[in-house]
Parts: C-alpha cells; structure tokens; sequence
C-alpha cells in the first residue's frame, strides 16, 4: 500500500446504520437487542436510565389521507346528529345546522374530488354521505318542534 493510500484510509470515517427498523420495516436483530438489553449495541447501559421517569406509551400518528379526513367529517356529522357522544364532554347532543354544513362539507368534496378519487375512496365518501343524509333525514322528521 502506498504513503497516499494510507493517509486516505486513516482519513476516511466508518457509516453505521443504528436504525431500529429495516427497509422493509422489521426490527434489525442488532437493534432488538440492543432494545433489550436497555443500552447500545455494546450492551453498556446509558447513564441516566436508572433516574429517567417511564415514558407513556403513546400510538403512533394515524396516517393523514383522504379516507381518513373523510371519517373525520363524518365523525364529527354523527357527534352532531346525537349518534355519538361528543368526546370533549362526553354527552349526546343534536345540532342539525353543525351536521347539515358538515353533510354539506362532504357533498361538495364529493363533487370536486369526482373523477379523481379511486373506488375505495369514492366508495367511503358515497357511504357516508348516504349514512348521514339518513341519519339527518330521520332527526329532522322525529323533531318534536317541527311546525
């Protein structure tokens, strides 16, 4: 080996890969344990391990998408027609113009988004719209204050 290579070999630096997952998103063997064993791949354990409170657990973000905004709308449609508890007070309560712009809402996504959603989606949105527009069909006949 000559003097050049040597200088470039004792200059060149080490890539290691400490992801957790693989690309096809199984956990790495190194990784598990490591996870294991509370430490590093060395199996060393970190400092502050013994003083750090436990950490909540918490599930990982839903993945935002059209399906899901879908539900949403629709989530919060079925919390105003009284169909579901509203989850910041817990209690059923009916607003028919909170569902009706919501229903509304969907309708009009429905039309602007036609052509270009595939069948799933397209499939969901319609669903929900008929659900709904039942849903509010039969709250607004069953009103007691209907003149």
């Amino acid at each position: 080996m000559s003097n050049d290579e040597e200088k470039q070999e004792k200059r060149g630096f080490k890539v290691e890969d400490r992801r957790r997952f693989s690309e096809s998103g199984e956990t790495r063997a190194e990784a598990a344990d490591s996870h294991q064993t509370g430490g590093s791949a060395t199996g060393a354990a970190p400092a502050a391990a013994d003083t750090a409170p436990p950490r909540s657990v918490e599930p990982p973000p839903m993945d935002l998408n059209f399906s899901t905004f879908v539900i949403s709308l629709s989530t919060q449609a079925l919390a105003h027609l009284g169909e579901i508890e509203d989850p910041i007070d817990r209690r059923r309560t009916i607003d028919l113009s909170a569902a009706k712009q919501l229903i509304d809402i969907l309708g009009i996504l429905k039309d602007k988004t036609k052509g270009n959603l595939d069948t799933l989606e397209a499939g969901l949105l319609d669903k929900m719209l008929y659900d709904l527009r039942l849903c509010y069909v039969e709250r607004v006949r069953s009103r007691p204050d209907k003149a």
